[in-house]
């Protein structure tokens, strides 16, 4: 079950392949997860001494948050993955010129995962072409939907 999207990645770049990521959370982070209180928007995945880091991820602290807990809006998150699949990103990141984009947050039995995709970046004529195409889908849909009355 997705808990919140982040629709600027398929914008901004072609995705090729996606992970699933545990990811290291506090308490009240976690609840107010579950509380919908969480922004991908303007985050995303940065590599550093061999790991895996969200960056940019707007978590808004509940109001019945602990008193003894000082929340951060937003922190650099550690994300947990295989040490393979983490030599793997890193050398795609590193030579291919990838980059690493948070997909989505979900979860899988009961956990908090974070979905990372390794994608290009695109440039402004594809963006053009990708809306274009998106227009005429949705164009012929109706026409369709218009057709069967």
């Amino acid at each position: 079950m997705t808990i919140v999207d982040n629709r600027k990645a398929f914008h901004d770049y072609f995705v090729e392949e996606r992970y699933e990521a545990g990811i290291m959370l506090e308490g009240w982070e976690a609840k107010a997860i579950r509380a919908g209180r969480v922004q991908l928007k303007e985050a995303y995945v940065i590599v550093n001494k061999g790991e895996i880091f969200l960056f940019g991820a707007h978590i808004s602290p509940l109001l019945s948050a602990s008193s003894h807990v000082t929340p951060m809006n937003v922190r650099t998150r550690k994300l947990l993955l295989h040490a393979e699949e983490i030599k793997k990103l890193i050398s795609k990141v590193d030579r291919s010129g990838y980059t690493l984009v948070p997909i989505n947050l979900h979860y899988l039995k009961g956990r908090i995962k974070c979905e990372i995709g390794l994608a290009k970046g695109k440039k402004q004529h594809d963006k053009r072409a990708t809306e274009r195409e998106r227009d005429g889908q949705r164009e012929a849909a109706s026409a369709m939907k218009q057709h069967r009355r």
